[in-house]
This record gives C-alpha cells, sequence and structure tokens, in this order.
C-alpha cells in the first residue's frame, strides 16, 4: 500500500504546472539524472519513480534559504557600529579592551541552543579570556520566564564578581528557569539574594532589555543564540570546531 505522501506526491505531479515547478526545481538542484534530456512523459516516470527527491529537494531549498538569510543578517550586523554591542547598558563586557578576538553572544536562558553551546563557549573562555572582549547581551524572547531571568541576569551585574558563575548556573538548568530556579541558582552561586531583588526593580533592567530588543531588529537578529565574532555572524548552537574557525577568521 502506498504511503499517503507517496499518493500526495503523485497528485502533485499529475499537474503539469507543478510537475514542471518540481522539474525545474530538481534541475536546479543537480537531481536530476545526467544524461541526454528527457521528454515530458520520461520526466513524470523519473519523477514517480523517485519520490525521494521531494525531501531532498525540501532540505536544499531550506538550506538555500537559511544560508539567503544569513546573508542578509550579516549584511545588516555589518551596518551597525561593531561598539553598539559592547554597550554596557546592554551588555555584560569583560576582557582585554584592546583584545584581538572580539566575541559577542545574544542568548536567552531558556534556549535549547543556548543551552546546548554552554560546553563550547565555556571551553572557549578558559582558552580566551586574556586576548578576547567578551560582550554577553540578554535576549529574552522565550516568554515570561525568560524575562524574569534576564532581569535577574541584569541585576546581577551589580555584583560582577558573581555574574559569569550565575550566567553558567542559569545556562547550565535542564527544565525551564523559572523565578524559583533564578534565586535558587542566585544563593548557589553567592550572589545577595536581597540585593538581586531589589536591583531586579531598577528601572534601567527593562531599559537594557528594550535596548537588546531595539539592537537585534536592527541586526535582523531574531533568534538565540547568535554569535559575532571578530564580526561574523553564527546564529545557531556551536561547538568548539565552529568557535575556534570563527576566532581563526579575519575580522570584518
Amino acid at each position: 500500500m502506498n504511503a499517503p505522501w507517496k499518493i500526495a506526491f503523485a497528485g502533485m505531479v499529475g499537474g503539469s504546472a507543478l510537475a514542471l515547478a518540481l522539474v525545474f526545481g530538481a534541475a536546479a538542484f543537480g537531481l536530476l539524472p545526467q544524461k541526454a534530456a528527457l521528454n515530458g512523459d520520461q520526466l513524470h516516470a523519473y519523477l514517480l519513480a523517485h519520490p525521494d527527491l521531494v525531501v531532498e529537494m525540501q532540505v536544499k531549498l531550506q538550506q538555500n534559504e537559511d544560508e539567503a538569510a544569513q546573508r542578509d543578517q550579516q549584511a545588516a550586523v555589518h551596518k551597525i557600529d561593531a561598539k553598539a554591542f559592547f554597550d554596557p547598558r546592554i551588555a555584560f563586557v569583560f576582557g582585554p579592551v584592546n583584545a584581538r578576538i572580539s566575541f559577542v553572544e545574544l542568548f536567552d536562558y531558556n534556549c535549547p541552543y543556548c543551552r546546548a553551546s554552554v560546553p563550547a563557549v565555556k571551553k572557549f573562555y578558559e582558552a580566551h579570556k586574556n586576548d578576547t572582549r567578551f560582550s554577553f547581551i540578554e535576549f529574552p524572547i522565550k516568554g515570561p520566564n525568560s524575562v524574569v531571568a534576564a532581569r535577574a541576569s541584569l541585576a546581577a551585574r551589580k555584583q560582577p564578581d558573581k555574574y559569569l558563575a550565575f550566567h553558567f548556573a542559569l545556562m547550565n538548568e535542564d527544565a525551564v528557569v523559572t523565578e524559583d530556579v533564578v534565586f535558587a541558582d542566585a544563593a548557589r552561586v553567592g550572589l545577595n539574594v536581597a540585593k538581586l531583588r531589589a536591583d531586579m526593580t531598577d528601572p534601567k533592567i527593562d531599559e537594557a532589555i528594550e535596548l537588546a530588543h531595539k539592537l537585534a531588529k536592527r541586526g535582523k537578529i531574531d533568534g538565540t543564540p547568535t554569535f559575532l565574532i571578530n564580526g561574523h555572524l553564527r546564529p545557531g548552537a556551536v561547538d568548539d570546531k565552529d568557535l575556534k574557525d570563527l576566532a581563526k577568521a579575519k575580522p570584518i
């Protein structure tokens, strides 16, 4: 018995316009056989015999769209003064001022891809804390819990010696980072929780979050994590090799 998607595919190629579109698409992606031109009936038969081409075309199309979007984001980011990503009003900035490497991350504490990147980020930090200027920017986009976590993280900057420990504690959580988790982690890493709670009421906290969102919008950044290393944009989770390669790239 034919799978439903195969039946649907057969129905699609039955329409001449869609069949033609599929043919051109498959040809553009190099998925058709490298032989003499096929006539209409032969093409129709070939596509029916190879329904997996639809999946391949979808994958390639998504890849092309992702690459185009990243180029668009890179161009938008390139128009922004690099200093904007190291603005202390929105970013926790640390490392040598004249460092040879610049490292920016926009993140959300409830983002699974941010969490997946933590091992690589921590390893990179330990290896490059003496030659890299870091900028960590709270960019809460995963709902109210993420906003609470971002507010706490911003407030923790007033206890700067504890900020990184708090940041990595939140980022290493497996479950949703709720308000209870925030204050439990704050106490665990040695933050003055009473001060943290008071500092979270500062109006500048809301201003920082708003400015971060405005900066992201200017750079057409709409997801987390988003890294900007030596000016090179890299959205999505990263591993050791990704960060190593980006750090070696010529600054732009």
